[in-house]
């Protein structure tokens, strides 16, 4: 094994504490949070809410909690949630929707993750006992599995409009959300306009160590609060996460642009190796490439730790890299000097 030096690009959650977040989270005012009495929790939620223009939010473990839990408070069971085949909700949530609010999933193959109107249009169930009812649209935004890409707000806009028309709700797992708006320089409202819930993730471009917020209306959050205990979510002095949220919220959002030219400048980087076939485009934090079909991305992965580039397989041919708060301007260059080397 290497004893280089390691860089960290497998995800984006691998991140630690600044000082400056732990000392806010030292100094943290709690309580118990399943008796809503923690103070720090209850700012938080109150918070990211008003950030987006939603009612209430639920401070949860991960964004995989949240996500499901929208899904269940949305979906009756046997209803059906229409989602891209890329989807997080879909591909690594454990085949929670199906396990945990008895639904049926309808796959959409958009581009790189991100459906459109006329898409989910084709794809409404009739009124008809045979099928099951339409009841869910879910996005991703930023899409993971897409390599980062990001929706134009114009066609959530159309998407909105269908779903309100058939009577469907619409979630947003908005996991990286904030890497989305710092590129198109949205509003969080201008997306809580449009969503009936969304998941924002803290953990991962924004470095808090653990925890997601759900959104929605009041009564939204009641139920979801409802769902979070049954499934063994609620926590108790959470408010020493939630101060970290805090702190990401007010610090560590315009920041995240520094993330997105470090990948860009990884993609360019990547596109020069002979051995990779194709780099998809880097529109945020993540960037993905297809190896030669001759060249496993597992055997990839092991030859990329040799020189102590740490990276994740995303596939049988794919690598992911994924760029984040500790991985500097200092990494990328040792990054570069290492990735010339001959990786085969």
């Amino acid at each position: 094994m290497s004893q280089l030096r390691p860089l960290e690009l497998r995800s984006d959650t691998f991140t630690k504490p600044t000082p400056a977040m732990l000392e806010a989270m030292f100094s943290a005012e709690v309580g118990d949070d399943v008796f809503e009495e923690d103070y720090t929790v209850k700012k938080l939620e109150s918070k990211a809410a008003e950030m987006f223009g939603y009612e209430a939010g639920l401070f949860c473990t991960s964004g995989t909690m949240t996500n499901q839990i929208a899904i269940n408070v949305h979906v009756n069971q046997g209803d059906e949630v229409i989602c891209d085949a890329l989807s997080h909700v879909y591909l690594y949530e454990g085949g929670g929707i199906a396990s945990n609010s008895s639904a049926s999933v309808n796959l959409l193959h958009g581009n790189r993750g991100r459906i459109t109107a006329e898409q989910i249009i084709d794809v409404i169930q009739p009124d008809n006992l045979h099928h099951p009812v339409s009841r869910l649209v879910s996005l991703e935004n930023t899409v993971n599995k897409g390599g980062g890409a990001y929706y134009d707000i114009q066609e959530i806009v159309k998407i909105k409009e269908v779903c309100d028309a058939h009577n469907m709700a619409l979630h947003l797992d908005g996991a990286r959300i904030f890497n989305a708006l710092v590129e198109t320089k949205e509003s969080p409202k201008q997306y809580g306009e449009l969503f009936d819930s969304m998941s924002i993730c803290l953990s991962k471009g924004l470095g808090i160590p653990v925890g997601s917020i759900l959104l929605g209306t009041k009564d939204f959050i009641k139920k979801a609060r409802r769902v979070r205990k049954r499934w063994g979510g609620g926590w108790r002095q959470a408010g020493y996460l939630a101060a970290a949220g805090i702190y990401a919220l007010d610090n560590h959002v315009d920041r995240l642009t520094e993330d997105h030219q470090r990948a860009r400048a990884i993609g360019a980087l990547m596109s020069q190796k002979s051995e990779v076939l194709e780099v998809l485009p880097v529109d945020t934090n993540i960037v993905i490439f297809t190896l030669d079909n001759g060249i496993l991305s597992s055997d990839y992965v092991k030859k990329l730790a040799d020189v102590g580039i740490k990276a994740a397989t995303f596939g049988k041919h794919q690598v992911r890299f994924v760029t984040h708060l500790d991985f500097t301007d200092q990494d990328l260059e040792e990054f570069s000097v290492r990735i010339k080397k001959d990786i085969l």
